[in-house]
């Protein structure tokens, strides 16, 4: 007899969950199991309830509360199919905090500081499209469309592929990083490859050298990959991009967590990568 946890693999799969969402939630339940010391097929609304308390108290931070609230959901909604409400198991509520972002001047500072050619690559296009770090490290070349200057990123979020604008600067730059400095790593397609040629560069490697370029640059902020694509949005906005628009660059499902960075919106011209504006900015200066 196929087991639950087989089980459970097998309904995320046929419904296009992405790896990484099928080993957190296979994850989720193997520890609500391990707590309980019961297979999940016997628990049921208060044990959850106990669960979640316990992730309270043990200061779980509400992006794993929830996650583990979604792979529960799922359990008993689809894999087992119980017949009491599980969609009354509630979601932690997200703390409201403005998001940290760099001003371009910062951004500027940032990127020059980044010694190694494929880490300032890879942030500068996370930078210039606004991609979130998974987006970014399985970037290909031929997801480079020149003709129509867009970037196709192929499963993001959601497994849902979008197109961005593809910066005038940036496909320069990606042009030259690919004649001198990408690493040449046989039979690799990845545009940021890692050593072993099957595999892109790890986004750890990308996180360490934001911590390194932040201590060079003197920035105080704390910067990973994503609060580049956090710039993105806002200088977007401050240029004034709309929200719609906006929305689609970002692939965003809902309108609602692209308002998030209205706190900054001002009115001015038309859609263009910020890293032409900070291009620009760069050259004024020398």
């Amino acid at each position: 007899m196929m087991s639950l946890r087989q089980r459970m693999i097998g309904d995320l799969e046929i419904r296009n969950y992405s790896p990484r969402t099928v080993e957190a939630y296979v994850y989720h339940v193997r520890r609500f199991a391990e707590f309980h010391k019961r297979s999940p097929h016997l628990l049921g609304p208060e044990e959850v309830r106990a669960y979640q308390l316990h992730l309270r108290d043990q200061g779980a931070s509400w992006t794993f509360f929830n996650q583990a609230v979604c792979a529960l959901k799922f359990l008993y909604k689809v894999t087992l199919q119980v017949s009491w409400r599980v969609d009354q198991i509630p979601y932690a509520r997200a703390p409201q905090k403005l998001r940290e972002v760099l001003s371009q001047e910062e951004v500027l500072r940032f990127l020059e500081a980044i010694r190694h050619p494929l880490c300032r690559m890879a942030l500068t296009t996370a930078y210039a499209a606004g991609l979130r770090v998974r987006e970014l490290v399985r970037l290909k070349a031929e997801h480079i469309d020149s003709a129509r200057m867009v970037l196709h990123v192929e499963l993001g979020k959601g497994q849902k592929s979008r197109f961005v604008t593809l910066s005038e600067v940036l496909l320069t730059m990606l042009r030259d990083y690919w004649r001198r400095d990408r690493p040449k790593v046989a039979g690799s397609p990845w545009l940021f490859p890692s050593d072993d040629p099957d595999k892109p560069v790890h986004s750890t490697t990308l996180q360490k050298a934001c911590q390194r370029a932040c201590r060079a640059a003197g920035i105080k902020k704390h910067v990973t990959p994503h609060t580049l694509r956090h710039c993105y949005a806002t200088h977007l906005l401050e240029a004034g991009t709309d929200l719609r628009t906006l929305q689609a660059l970002l692939g965003h499902s809902q309108l609602s967590t692209t308002a998030i960075y209205t706190h900054v919106q001002r009115k001015a011209a038309m859609v263009s990568s910020p890293l032409d504006t900070l291009e620009a900015s760069r050259r004024k200066a020398t």
